[in-house]
């Protein structure tokens, strides 16, 4: 999953929050610096994203698209899914998306000084392209493909993947509601 579903399971705790915002920032163990609720945070995006990764319905889901996209498949999938919880995001959370993504804007903004630079680089094209609330679009989805196009080292053609979205929406909507309320669970017991 990508920004928008750890965010969500972050559960309003704001340095959890900042941790699963910064995490792919954070290498390895270098935490150094960063309060254990944040340091939990990082652990958390980094135990998200090896549920998701080892699940059997995101498995299927990155199947579908392997031939095409080979190992960005499940890159792709992450975004995918972010899409699906933008879109139905009222079927899982009382705030609206706009409401939600903009105290996550602010609240990463106000912390800013806390970012490692990676994130400090990526927070301001996030709050100006506004990504949280445009990932509930296609074309959101087709912005943010493009830029992570852009900056892999090999030719991913993830510029592309909105197309296999649109021609196989209904089955990545039913895995993605199937996978998240799994994860839902999941991680709502252990955090």
């Amino acid at each position: 999953m990508n920004f928008l579903a750890h965010l969500y399971l972050s559960k309003h705790n704001e340095e959890l929050m900042i941790g699963n915002f910064i995490a792919d920032a954070i290498k390895g163990k270098n935490f150094e610096g960063y309060t254990p609720d944040v340091i939990q945070g990082i652990k958390m995006h980094r135990e998200i994203d090896a549920y998701t990764d080892a699940h059997h319905i995101t498995k299927s889901s990155a199947a579908r698209l392997m031939p095409r996209y080979r190992k960005y498949s499940g890159v792709i999938v992450d975004v995918f899914y972010d899409h699906f919880l933008a879109a139905n995001w009222s079927n899982y959370h009382d705030e609206g998306l706009a409401y939600f993504a903009n105290n996550v804007y602010v609240l990463m903004h106000q912390n800013i000084d806390r970012l490692p630079p990676k994130s400090q680089y990526l927070l301001p094209y996030m709050i100006k392209h506004n990504w949280l609330l445009n990932y509930s679009k296609i074309e959101g989805i087709q912005l943010t493909l493009t830029g992570m196009a852009s900056r892999t080292s090999f030719v991913s053609n993830m510029q592309f993947a909105t197309e296999e979205l649109e021609l196989h929406y209904q089955d990545f909507d039913g895995e993605f509601k199937l996978f998240f309320e799994d994860a839902r669970k999941h991680f709502g017991e252990l955090y």
